[in-house]
C-alpha cells in the first residue's frame, strides 16, 4: 500500500477516541452528519457529552461547522497552482515550526510516515498563507492545523484551515498582538462575576498566562490526541469567545490550589496558570465551560469588558451568527481590523507627540490639536490618513507652538 494511502486512511490509530465509541452510535452520528445542513443539529452532536466520537464523523461534520464544504463563489484564486503565487513573508518561520510538530501524536509510526505528515503540514500552511496573504502566522499557528490535518487529511484541511483562519482565529493573525491580548481582558471579568474573591487574589498577574492556551486552541497545551479532537469539537461548534470561557473554567476548578499561593508572589501564579492541570477532565470542562457562557454571557460581563472588543473581531463576528459566513466576509473583517489598528497606532504616536512636546501655555493649542486631528483621523482611506495626518500634524504643531 501506498505511504499516502496510509496516512489518509480511514482506519483508527491506536491514539483516535474512536476505539471507545460504539459502531451504532458512530454510524447513527455519521448519517445524521450527512443528511443535514443544518449546523445546529450538527453543533449539537459536537457540544453533547463524548463529541463527535470519531474522526470518520470528524471529517463530516468539521468542514461543514466550518463552512468548508462549500466551494467559494469566488474560485479562480483556488484553481491557480498555490506554488506558482508569491512567496509568504513568513514561511521561514513556518519550516521551522514545522519540523518540530507531531511530538505527541501520532503514536507507532515511522520516521518516513512522520516526515510526510510534515511535509503535508508544511504545504497546507503555506498554501493557506500564499492565497491568503494578508494573513500574518504565529507561532503555534501548526500546532492547530497539525490537529486539522491528522482529523480531515490534507485535500480537505487546505479549505477548513483558511476557513478556520479568516473566520474562526482571525484576531490572531493580524499584524498586531494587541487583538489578541484583547481577548485576555474578558477573563478578570468572567472570574469577578463568578468569584470576586478569586479574582482578587490574581489581580497582581495579568492574564498573559492564558495567551498559549488560548492562541492555539489549546493544541499546543494538550498532549493527548483524543482529548484535542474531542475539545475541537466544541470549540468549532461554538462561538469564538467560547474558548476564553474554557480557561476560565480552568482557572475555577484551581481555586484552592491558587490561593495556597500567596498573592504577592504574582511571578509563581503566572506559572501555575500557564500550565494546564494534568490530567485535564475534558468533558467536564467542555460541560461546564457551556453553562458559565449561558450564565455570564459576555454582553453582561463586568467593567465593561465586552464593550472593550473591536465590533470585527472574531468574538463578536461569530456571536449569535447562525448563517455562515464567507472567507470574502472574512477578509474584509480583517481589513477594518487592520484600519482600527492604523488608527490606534496613530492615536497613540500623537499622544507621544503631544506629551513631548508640550508647554505649560499650549493646552488650548493641543485640545484644538486633538481636534483636528481627530477629524483626519475619521476622514478618508486609512493609508492616506496615516502619512499625511503625521505630517499635518508635525506643521500644526510648529505653528501652535511658534
Amino acid at each position: 500500500m501506498r505511504l499516502s494511502t496510509i496516512l489518509a486512511s480511514d482506519a483508527p490509530r491506536d491514539d483516535d477516541p474512536s476505539i471507545d465509541a460504539p459502531p451504532t452510535r458512530v454510524e447513527e452520528y455519521l448519517g445524521t452528519c450527512r443528511a443535514t445542513n443544518a449546523l445546529s443539529a450538527i453543533s449539537a452532536l459536537a457540544s453533547s457529552r463524548g463529541g463527535l466520537l470519531d474522526d470518520r464523523v470528524r471529517r463530516v461534520a468539521w468542514p461543514k461547522l466550518l463552512g468548508s464544504d462549500v466551494m467559494p463563489v469566488d474560485s479562480a484564486t483556488v484553481m491557480l497552482d498555490w506554488r506558482s503565487l508569491p512567496r509568504h513573508k513568513d514561511e521561514d518561520q513556518v519550516r521551522l515550526d514545522v519540523n518540530r510538530s507531531f511530538i505527541y501524536y501520532p503514536k507507532n509510526e515511522s520516521d518516513r510516515q512522520l516526515d510526510r505528515r510534515k511535509e503535508d503540514l508544511s504545504d497546507v500552511i503555506t498554501e493557506v498563507l500564499r492565497r491568503h496573504p494578508m494573513l500574518c502566522y504565529f507561532q503555534g499557528f501548526h500546532d492547530i492545523v497539525q490537529v486539522v490535518l491528522l482529523v480531515l487529511g490534507k485535500d480537505l484541511a487546505i479549505s477548513a484551515v483558511s476557513h478556520l483562519s479568516l473566520l474562526r482565529i482571525r484576531d490572531f493573525m493580524l499584524p498586531s498582538l494587541s487583538p489578541s491580548l484583547a481577548h485576555l481582558g474578558l477573563l478578570p471579568a468572567i472570574l469577578y462575576s463568578v468569584d470576586a474573591k478569586l479574582c482578587q487574589h490574581l489581580s497582581g498577574t495579568q492574564p498573559f498566562f492564558a495567551l498559549a492556551a488560548t492562541l492555539t486552541l489549546y493544541a499546543h497545551e494538550i498532549e493527548d490526541y483524543g482529548a484535542i479532537a474531542r475539545l475541537f469539537d466544541f470549540l468549532l461548534a461554538e462561538e469564538a469567545v467560547v474558548s476564553i470561557y474554557v480557561f476560565a473554567v480552568i482557572i475555577l476548578s484551581r481555586r484552592k490550589e491558587l490561593f495556597e499561593i500567596p498573592n504577592d508572589e504574582p511571578e509563581m501564579l503566572h506559572f501555575t496558570l500557564s500550565k494546564l492541570p494534568k490530567p485535564l477532565d475534558v468533558e467536564n470542562m467542555i460541560a461546564r465551560a457551556k453553562a458559565l457562557v449561558l450564565e455570564q454571557p459576555p454582553e453582561q460581563l463586568p467593567f465593561r469588558a465586552w464593550n472593550k472588543i473591536s465590533a470585527y473581531s472574531v468574538l463578536k463576528t461569530t456571536r449569535g451568527i447562525s448563517k455562515r459566513q464567507t472567507l470574502t466576509q472574512g477578509e474584509a473583517f480583517f481589513a477594518k481590523q487592520v484600519t482600527q489598528l492604523h488608527r490606534a497606532e496613530l492615536r497613540q504616536k500623537i499622544r507621544l507627540v503631544i506629551w513631548r512636546y508640550r508647554k505649560p501655555a499650549g493646552g488650548v493649542g493641543l485640545a484644538l490639536l486633538i481636534g483636528m486631528v481627530s477629524i483626519w483621523i475619521q476622514r478618508g482611506s486609512m493609508e492616506g490618513t496615516y502619512f499625511n495626518g503625521l505630517r499635518k500634524m508635525w506643521a500644526t504643531f510648529r505653528l501652535l507652538g511658534g
